[in-house]
């Protein structure tokens, strides 16, 4: 995932390139502010998340907790875009440890962000579609140690690949060196299969949840209706133009197509730097809004019961509303 660093494809077929030089221009200044208006958005609104923890005291234990975690690895996500700053405008000076140690986090706590607004997604499809408490039952420490796992396992391909490169001036960077084809292929997958996922999953959960309260008589009267429009298209609109230059980046390596290369390569830098900036809007969009979920699902048990239609779990669905 080159999201913030700037890439480097050493292989048979293509040309090492770097694209950023001692002068600043205007795609250099452009990513920079994206970056730079996500770490502000993104740092003060999890922080705000971890401290304040706004409307969550009444969800239940597990959204607490999913709640919790995102705001913690998009914390952890936001406080090395600082460095990827300065790497990107200025040079790498911290040397190849702190290169692939950054490397690490960054793609850590973000699959793991990613995975955590995916288990909230389909929390909420359980509780409000299905009216069901799977996940309630597995246990919150066991999926949150699962997703960390899952998180490291993915982050793995990418944070390994990443390097001190030197360019003309003696400017140093740390980026994404790939040496051979399948390399390039087999890191671009991995991102591709856990980005799609997501979003199918997040697309498939909402539209779900949208489609079910539309039939409750109250529907028009609940905020949820702008929520999960504005959650899925926010995602939609940020992740999906990264993951499709994924996919023509891993054609342009097959095929050998220099000019698609080229294209792509220039493409993903602005797009991975959108793609972060989902980070700062999840505050806002998740711990800071949740509140209207358990309303609409209290909202719904009333209306199911008022219209006759028998419900043994209405008390637990109200007190373990997503």
């Amino acid at each position: 995932m080159e999201m913030t660093t700037s890439t480097v494809f050493t292989t048979n077929t293509s040309t090492s390139g770097h694209l950023l030089s001692s002068s600043w221009d205007i795609p250099d200044l452009t990513r920079a502010a994206v970056l730079s208006l996500s770490f502000l958005l993104g740092f003060s609104g999890n922080i705000a998340v971890i401290i304040l923890k706004p409307n969550i005291q009444t969800l239940s234990p597990l959204s607490q907790s999913l709640m919790l975690n995102l705001a913690v690895s998009d914390l952890l996500c936001v406080l090395t875009l600082p460095f990827w700053i300065y790497d990107l405008l200025v040079s790498w000076t911290l040397g190849l440890v702190a290169c692939k140690l950054l490397t690490c986090l960054l793609f850590l706590s973000f699959f793991c962000s990613l995975l955590t607004v995916t288990l909230l997604s389909v929390q909420r499809y359980l509780v409000v579609v299905k009216q069901q408490h799977t996940l309630n039952h597995f246990g919150a420490k066991r999926l949150l140690v699962l997703l960390w796992i899952a998180s490291l396992v993915a982050s793995i391909p990418s944070g390994i690949s990443h390097n001190l490169i030197e360019k003309k001036e003696n400017m140093t960077y740390c980026t994404l060196q790939l040496s051979s084809e399948a390399l390039v292929i087999f890191v671009l997958i991995d991102e591709i299969i856990v980005g799609f996922m997501t979003i199918f999953i997040l697309a498939f959960s909402y539209i779900s949840l949208y489609r079910k309260l539309k039939r409750a008589a109250f529907f028009h009267n609940c905020q949820t209706t702008r929520l999960v429009s504005s959650i899925t298209a926010s995602f939609f609109v940020l992740n999906f133009p990264y993951h499709v230059i994924n996919v023509l980046t891993v054609t342009a390596v097959s095929l050998h197509i220099e000019g698609l290369m080229e294209f792509c390569r220039s493409s993903r830098y602005i797009f991975g730097a959108i793609l972060l900036f989902n980070i700062s809007l999840n505050p806002l969009l998740y711990a800071f809004t949740s509140c209207n979920f358990w309303k609409c699902s209290e909202k719904l048990n009333c209306w199911k019961r008022n219209s006759g239609v028998s419900q043994s779990t209405s008390n637990n669905t109200i007190t373990n509303a997503v």
